[in-house]
């Protein structure tokens, strides 16, 4: 049984998919440059909480590990990061070098400064490199490739160091100050009036990893936790949500909750949430309510995270909470829990009118079975999955020419990891490889791809032409993944 909600279709007309797609894409890109180095920073964390004078066991001589860890070394691996992102193994070491400028003479983490001048850097590059491409004489291509750049590298580096980098430190210190007067004033639980409603149009690791992770990192220099990192990370509003969905919500949904809030509390997953506010929009007011009351009361209590926690799980929380911070983590969490789960419950009457409400639907789609409908279809259903998009031309594959299924998420290192290993599992004897990637690094020579409805305009726009697109709703039970799982076995057709 599917439960029809036509609110779905109106909450996805609030706004342009083109927008959407473009702020998307480039959210994708600051995250990305923070994503892959998520365990260093995590590392950096450890090493603080343990060994600095207030650590759990201080020790001077492990603690002078912690300032150039932050100075530079997480600074460089980002903008080694940004650039390869741009031009491959090049842009990664003119992006390393040109970050070591903007490190150079300043006591804050260059983290805006990396993510600034290792794209730019790589990007001139190669803009040169395809200025002199076939213009080379035979034998030197490798002393004109090094030479090439050597120079623009040394140059960005010294344009990092007496441009860049200065206005940068402002710009890092004046950021710094106002946020830290929000929280002085009790003002940062605003916030999440602007950050719940972003997430679940999936720019969460634009946000987190992309603006709030550089600052908590700041802060937490100066102060030993940040409770920036707990902004969006926090695993509590989405927890109350899928509470009141198992207990409240739909009849048809309830089933799917508990393995959902596993999934998002234990895992870390909050992706998973995401597609429940989307089918009633409503419960936006629920995560918002949650978010703002944990930050209220962390904000009261000196909560903070000495690391970004990554994913954002419970167990995540208790890794990067410093030794005297458990109880105000804890009070936070619980908190946004307890007020999301507490507003999504009277958004739903308690469960007043659940039975009717689905009676209701049956009804309307026996009296007309030929109305259109936005379905959404909990775990274990056998109705077919939405598409929410259209393809500008029919893309078809037959399953069995199938070599490589590409799943594709925003950032590439959560939910497509989620989705990817279920896939491998499903699809271990038809040799078929399964691979998870960041939806603005779809492979050039990807034939069949698995993206979430909310990211199928940018998956589009980056895949090959000819690539089969396949789009689901929900990271578990879509019957998008039984769809391509039965075509890649019994040679059945795909098409986007």
């Amino acid at each position: 049984m599917s439960a029809v909600l036509p609110d779905a279709r109106v909450n996805k007309n609030l706004e342009g998919p083109g927008v959407r797609a473009r702020v998307q894409k480039f959210g994708g890109y600051l995250a990305g440059m923070i994503m892959p180095n998520i365990g260093a920073f995590i590392a950096w964390g450890l090493i603080t909480a343990l060994f600095i004078p207030t650590g759990w066991w201080p020790n001077a001589t492990l603690a002078a590990l912690v300032s150039p860890i932050i100075t530079y070394l997480l600074p460089v691996l980002i903008g080694y990061t940004g650039g390869r992102m741009v031009h491959g193994q090049r842009g990664a070491v003119i992006g390393a070098i040109a970050t070591m400028g903007v490190i150079v003479g300043t006591d804050v983490p260059m983290f805006l400064g990396a993510m600034i001048i290792g794209p730019l850097s790589a990007w001139l590059l190669k803009k040169l490199d395809k200025a002199i491409e076939g213009k080379v004489p035979t034998g030197f291509e490798m002393l004109i490739d090094n030479f090439s750049l050597g120079i623009l590298g040394g140059g960005m580096a010294i344009l990092g160091r007496l441009g860049i980098g200065p206005v940068v430190e402002v710009l890092v210190k004046w950021l710094g100050s106002g946020v830290q007067a929000l929280v002085n004033a009790h003002l940062l639980p605003l916030a999440s009036i602007f950050v719940e409603p972003a997430k679940v149009l999936f720019l969460n690791n634009a946000i987190n990893h992309g603006v709030l992770s550089p600052l908590g990192a700041a802060q937490a220099t100066a102060a030993g936790k940040s409770i920036l990192f707990m902004v969006e990370s926090n695993p509590g509003p989405g927890l109350g949500l899928l509470l009141a969905f198992m207990f409240f919500g739909p009849i048809a949904l309830r089933p799917s909750a508990p393995g959902a809030i596993i999934i998002q509390f234990l895992g870390g997953i909050h992706e998973i949430y995401f597609p429940y506010v989307l089918m009633k929009p409503k419960m936006i007011l629920a995560v918002i309510a949650g978010g703002m009351s944990g930050l209220f009361v962390g904000s009261l209590l000196g909560a903070g995270l000495v690391a970004p926690a990554s994913p954002g799980s419970i167990i995540a929380y208790f890794a990067v909470t410093p030794k005297d911070g458990y109880l105000p983590m804890l009070a936070d969490v619980v908190v946004a829990t307890a007020v999301s789960f507490a507003v999504a419950s009277a958004l739903f009457g308690f469960g007043r009118g659940a039975k009717a409400e689905a009676e209701a639907e049956a009804a309307a789609a026996e009296a007309n079975p030929e109305a259109p409908t936005v379905a959404w279809t909990p775990p274990g259903a056998g109705t077919s999955s939405v598409a929410t998009a259209t393809a500008t031309a029919t893309r078809t594959i037959n399953g069995r020419d199938v070599k490589r299924l590409v799943i594709a998420c925003d950032a590439g290192m959560g939910s497509s990891v989620m989705v990817a290993s279920a896939m491998k599992k499903k699809l271990a004897s038809a040799g078929v490889e399964v691979t998870h990637t960041p939806v603005n690094g779809i492979p050039a020579d990807a034939q069949l791809i698995l993206c979430h409805s909310g990211l199928l305009d940018r998956a589009q726009a980056i895949a090959p032409r000819n690539a089969v697109i396949i789009p689901f709703d929900q990271y578990m039970g879509d019957p998008a993944f039984t769809r391509v799982e039965n075509a890649i076995k019994n040679g059945e057709t795909l098409e986007s």
